[in-house]
C-alpha cells in the first residue's frame, strides 16, 4: 500500500501523527509538497501541490496509490480531485471548497444555522446595517488571523482597513458576533456513516481577538450540540474523513462558528487519540483507503479521566532568550505525583523574534496534559510553568 500525503510546512499532526500511523500500518508513503527538503528522512517529491494536476501528474509518475490524503488546512480540495481522479476514497471536493471559505460556508449553512453574514469584496464599502457587535475574518482565513471583534462601524471600518494592509486583495466576512462558550465536535466519517469521537471546550484569550488559548477534553457533547453539528455538516456536504467543528453555545442553542475539514490541531489530535481511545491517525488514514471503520468505543462522562491542551502566549513582543525543551512523560518528573502525563511542544526556541499578532501565532509552546480529573491536570500545568518558564526580552 502506498500513500501519497499532500503537505505545506510539517507539522505535529504529519510528523508525529500521520507518518507514524502510516508506518504502523506497514504502508509506504510519499510525500508530495513544496518543500521536500523538510522531510529528510522521507521520500519527498517537490510538487504545486495547491495545483490538483500537478498533483495528479506526479502521483501517475510514481507508483501505484493505495491512499491520497493532506490534513492541510489549505488542500484538501486539491487533494479530493487527485483521490477521486486515481478512483480512491475522497472527500467531496465541493465540501472542501465551502468549508474552507467562511462566506460559502454561511450561504450554505442558511437554511440550518442562520447567521447574518456579509462579504467584504475588496474595494466594497461596509455594509449600513450590519448586526453590531461583529466578527470581521478572511474568508480563507486560518489560525485565527486577522479575526476581530467590532464594537461598532468606527471599530469595523478601522479593522477592515488594518487587515488590508496585509490581505489587500482578499474577500473578508462580516458576520454577527456568536457570544457564548466555545466547543468543538470531532468526527469522523467512512463510507458507512459518521462517528462522534468527542469534543473540547475552548478558552479564548481576551477580546478583541480569538486566541485560542486552551482546550479541555468533552467526551460526550450535549446531545442537542451532536444534532445541530451533524446537520450544518450534512447541509455542507461534509463526513467523510476528520472534520473538527467549532461552534458557540448561544442563549439560542448551539451555533456554529466554522468547519474544519480536516483533524483538529495544536496537540489536540494526540489528545483525542489518548482520550477517546483510539488510533486517530491510523483510523482517518484506512478510511481513505477504503477500510471500513470499527464503531468509536463507548466513552466515559463522568471527569474521572480529563485531558487538556494550554498554549504558552507570549505576553510581548521580544527576543526568546529562555524557552524548556521538549518534554516528553517518563515518570520522573513533579507532575507525576499528581498522577499527569504531561507532554510540551516548544513552537519557538532561543534566538526567535516574537512580535505579537492576536492570533496563535502567538504560541510559544504547547503543554499536552492528561490525569485523573481537570484539578490534578491543572496543578501539573502550573507546576510545569514553575519550573520551565519562557522568557521573552
Amino acid at each position: 500500500m502506498r500513500l501519497y500525503l499532500t503537505a505545506l510546512n510539517p507539522t505535529a499532526s504529519v510528523t508525529g501523527g500521520f507518518l507514524p500511523a502510516a508506518a504502523a500500518l506497514g504502508w509506504d508513503v510519499t510525500i508530495l509538497t513544496d518543500r521536500p527538503g523538510d522531510y529528510p528522512d522521507h521520500e519527498a517529491l517537490a510538487v504545486d501541490v495547491r495545483n490538483p494536476r500537478a498533483v495528479i501528474e506526479a502521483v501517475a509518475a510514481h507508483h501505484p496509490p493505495g491512499a491520497v490524503f493532506s490534513n492541510s488546512d489549505h488542500l484538501q480540495a486539491e487533494t479530493a480531485l487527485a483521490a477521486a481522479y486515481f478512483g480512491l476514497p475522497a472527500k467531496d471536493w465541493r465540501a472542501c471548497v465551502t468549508a474552507k471559505n467562511k462566506a460559502l460556508a454561511r450561504a450554505a449553512l442558511a437554511a440550518v444555522d442562520p447567521v447574518r453574514s456579509v462579504r467584504l469584496a475588496p474595494g466594497a464599502p461596509l455594509p449600513a446595517d450590519l448586526p453590531y457587535p461583529v466578527v470581521v475574518k478572511p474568508a480563507l482565513g486560518v489560525a485565527s488571523e486577522d479575526v476581530v471583534l467590532a464594537a461598532g462601524e468606527a471599530d469595523l471600518s478601522a479593522a477592515v482597513a488594518d487587515i488590508r494592509t496585509r490581505r489587500p486583495d482578499d474577500v473578508l466576512v462580516a458576520e454577527e458576533f456568536l457570544d457564548g462558550p466555545v466547543h468543538t465536535l470531532e468526527t469522523l466519517g467512512d463510507a458507512s456513516g459518521v462517528r462522534v469521537l468527542g469534543g473540547f471546550r475552548t478558552t479564548l484569550g481576551p477580546l478583541p481577538h480569538f486566541v485560542e488559548e486552551r482546550l479541555d477534553w468533552d467526551p460526550a457533547p450535549a446531545e442537542e450540540h451532536v444534532r445541530h453539528v451533524l446537520a450544518a455538516l450534512r447541509a455542507i456536504g461534509a463526513g467523510f474523513g476528520a472534520c473538527h467543528t467549532e461552534y458557540a453555545v448561544t442563549p439560542d442553542g448551539p451555533r456554529i462558528i466554522e468547519i474544519n475539514y480536516r483533524l483538529i490541531g495544536d496537540d489536540c489530535d494526540f489528545l483525542l487519540a489518548d482520550l477517546a481511545g483510539v488510533p486517530v491517525h491510523e483510523w482517518i488514514l484506512r478510511a481513505h483507503a477504503g477500510e471500513p471503520l470499527p464503531a468509536a468505543p463507548a466513552v466515559r462522562g463522568d471527569g474521572a479521566r480529563h485531558g487538556a491542551s494550554v498554549a504558552v502566549v507570549a505576553g510581548r513582543s521580544g527576543v526568546v532568550t529562555a524557552a524548556p525543551p521538549e518534554i516528553a512523560p517518563s515518570g520522573d518528573e513533579p507532575w507525576a505525583g499528581y498522577g499527569v502525563r504531561l507532554w510540551h511542544h516548544p513552537l519557538r526556541a532561543p534566538g526567535d523574534r516574537v512580535d505579537l499578532t492576536g492570533t496563535n501565532r502567538d504560541f510559544l509552546g504547547i503543554v499536552r496534559a492528561t490525569g485523573p480529573g481537570r484539578a490534578s491536570v491543572d496543578a501539573a500545568v502550573t507546576a510545569f510553568g514553575r519550573l520551565h518558564p519562557w522568557t521573552v526580552a
